[in-house]
């Protein structure tokens, strides 16, 4: 699977899905569900981390699809309110 490490300048890079090692209908179904923005078979870098934590949750956890789309959204908003949190405390 492809992996890279974002850096602040990469926030709206965007990746080849073909590079993903991720079906085509796999890769709509997510469309779908509003876990992936396909543009012109690409998609923003942020997301390819965010398809890896859905892969790892599905594989490792056996999480289905929908169980695992909703988690990903609870742990980004997780995550943004922990940054509110550190914001506040400086």
């Amino acid at each position: 699977m492809y992996h890279h490490v974002l850096s602040a300048d990469e926030d709206d890079a965007w990746v080849d899905l073909n590079s993903l090692e991720i079906h085509p209908e796999m890769a709509q179904l997510l469309a779908e569900f509003g876990i992936l923005d396909i543009r012109e078979g690409h998609i923003r870098l942020k997301q390819a981390a965010r398809l890896a934590k859905l892969r790892r949750l599905r594989c490792t956890l056996g999480v289905n699809l929908s169980g695992a789309a909703i988690i990903l959204d609870l742990l980004e908003r997780i995550e943004t309110l922990q940054e509110e949190i550190d914001r506040l405390k400086r």
